[in-house]
């Protein structure tokens, strides 16, 4: 079997498999928040992580904020920020046309509470149009209360100028949320270099437990708490911790960093990849091929054959991939990312993303090669659309 869904969601990574197993053979358990000798141990344990997590993002200790993933961390900075913008006069919310629904959402319910949404445009290549963004942060000085835009879609793996979109806020003045859940895990990150106000990521991307997380705030202080509870995180998020959760995005993190060289060979093997369907199959397309991407994401595309027919004949062979294409009563229709590109239809409609990581053997590669080239050619030959 060869997985190769990493940015849906990753498997448990083997490091972090042992370490959780061990866990639950040896304890201790206890609530992090009572002051006897087991409560006193389990806090130092969760406290312990949020420092390796701190110093592996490049951030500090106070500003590692634990959560159940980045959609709550979008959904609080979201309110923490906007919930007083507009009675400065700061009504404008500022998003790219690729993010993800966690971030369009929460623009939609601020715009039916008074604020503007603007939608910087993306290239053909994937990247947002920074002149655009330049241009708004002008024309707009003073009224824009947030902006929003990913480090890393999660489709395309296309890598956007984050960095440089953290210092034109800055000296604008104007807050930015940075989702980085496609990012970390993938790539080296460190917070305070990038001068992001807000980072968010979810531990299932890169090999942690599901339902834990972490929000990044350059100033926590700013932060209003969603769950109020008993004053946990420092009043910033209230509730019993997941501690044991919270010590397995310690262990991802370290196992990324000692095995972040793995990343390099799987971009060499993925650039060979690309290399060699695209020689088999020439109307092949691959999107966001002219763009810096993450180095385990390749987003292709059979123009006139069917995404989900291609990922049906990958899972017939055991690989496991996904496609963004939503159908409806068999109508493939091209997701929204793409759109944002101005991709067409043809080419929208045939998309499957192969996303593999670290725990990846780089032979997969070799196997999807041979799978993906038997499903071209007898689909090609019937075209699904």
């Amino acid at each position: 079997m060869i997985y190769a869904d990493y940015n849906g969601s990753a498997p448990i990574c083997e490091d972090v498999k042992e370490y959780f197993i061990k866990r639950l053979q040896d304890g201790p358990f206890a609530n992090p928040n009572s002051i006897h000798r087991l409560g006193t141990k389990v806090l130092t344990a969760m406290e312990n992580s949020r420092a390796i997590c701190a110093k592996t993002l490049g951030a500090k200790y106070t500003q590692v904020i634990f959560n159940s993933g980045a959609t709550e961390g979008i959904t609080q900075v979201f309110h923490s920020v906007l919930d007083s913008a507009k009675d400065d006069g700061q009504n404008i919310v500022i998003t790219s046309g690729i993010e993800h629904s966690a971030v369009i959402n929460c623009a939609k319910f601020y715009v039916n509470k008074g604020y503007t949404h603007k939608v910087v445009p993306t290239l053909s290549n994937g990247v947002i149009d920074l002149d655009q963004l330049k241009e708004w942060l002008k024309e707009f000085k003073g009224r824009i209360a947030l902006v929003a835009i990913m480090a890393a879609n999660n489709e395309t793996g296309v890598i956007q100028p984050f960095e440089e979109i953290a210092s034109i806020c800055t000296k604008n003045e104007v807050p930015f949320l940075c989702d980085t859940t496609q990012f970390i895990g993938k790539c080296h990150f460190d917070f305070q270099k990038t001068n992001i106000d807000y980072a968010v990521t979810s531990g299932h991307k890169f090999g942690a437990l599901t339902g834990t997380g972490i929000l990044l705030a350059k100033h926590p202080g700013k932060l209003h708490p969603l769950v109020i509870g008993g004053g946990q995180e420092k009043g910033i998020r209230g509730g019993t911790q997941n501690y044991l959760g919270y010590e397995t995005l310690a262990v991802a993190l370290d196992s990324f960093t000692k095995n972040a060289g793995k990343y390099e060979d799987l971009k060499v093997k993925r650039l060979e990849f690309e290399k060699e369907i695209k020689k088999r199959f020439p109307q092949v397309v691959i999107l966001g091929e002219d763009a810096p991407r993450v180095c385990s994401t390749t987003y292709i595309s059979y123009p006139g054959v069917h995404g989900q027919a291609v990922q049906i004949e990958l899972e017939s062979s055991d690989i496991f991939v996904t496609t963004s294409s939503a159908c409806s009563d068999n109508e493939p229709v091209t997701s929204k990312v793409l759109k944002a590109m101005g991709v067409s239809d043809e080419v929208g409609r045939g998309v499957v993303r192969i996303s593999l990581g670290h725990c990846s053997p780089l032979e997969s590669y070799d196997k999807i090669l041979e799978a993906l080239t038997n499903a071209y050619e007898k689909l090609g030959k019937i075209k699904s659309y």
